[in-house]
C-alpha cells in the first residue's frame, strides 16, 4: 500500500528522531538498511519539504527540522508520496462525477482512516510505544559500531 520510498523515509525519520543528533547519510543508511544512494534522494525530498535539515561541516549531517512530537507520520508520507484520496470517479464516468459508487466510496473511506491514523501519530508516539520490538531493530548508533 505504501511505496518503498515512503517506507525508507519513515525509517530515516524515526531513526533521526531517536538519535536527536546530526547523522550522516552513511550512518542513516547503515542503521535503517536503506541503500545510501536511494536514501540520499529521499533525504533531499524530505529536506525540500522541511522535514529534515542538513548541517555542513564537522559534526554535521541530517537532523529533523522539528521536534519528534511535532512531526506526524502523515507529514513524512506526504513529503515523499502523498496519499491519494478518491474525489471523483477514477473511471471518468460522467454519471458518477463526485458522487462515488459504493466501491470507490469504500476505498476512499479506507484511505481516510489511514490518513487520520497517520495524522494522529507523531514520531514521538512511535518511539514511546511500549512494544518490545525497537523500531529498526538495530539499537542506537553507538551499538551498531
Amino acid at each position: 500500500m505504501l511505496s518503498q520510498s515512503v517506507e525508507y523515509a519513515l525509517r530515516a525519520a524515526v531513526y533521526l528522531a531517536r538519535e536527536g543528533e546530526p547523522r550522516t547519510t552513511a550512518q542513516i543508511a547503515e542503521a535503517t538498511q536503506v541503500p545510501a544512494a536511494y536514501l540520499s534522494k529521499i533525504l533531499q525530498g524530505l529536506s525540500r519539504a522541511g522535514i529534515v535539515r542538513s548541517q555542513r561541516g564537522i559534526g554535521g549531517g541530517m537532523t529533523l527540522a522539528s521536534e519528534p512530537q511535532d512531526l506526524t507520520i502523515l507529514d513524512v508520507v506526504n513529503a515523499v508520496d502523498p496519499l491519494q484520496r478518491i474525489e471523483t470517479c477514477p473511471l471518468g464516468l460522467l454519471e458518477h462525477g463526485v458522487k462515488l459508487c459504493a466501491l470507490h466510496r469504500r476505498l476512499d473511506n479506507a484511505m481516510k482512516y489511514v490518513e487520520d491514523a497517520f495524522r494522529n501519530s507523531t514520531l514521538a508516539d512511535v518511539l514511546a510505544d511500549p512494544n518490545p520490538s525497537v523500531p529498526l531493530c538495530g539499537g542506537h548508533s553507538d551499538e551498531l559500531g
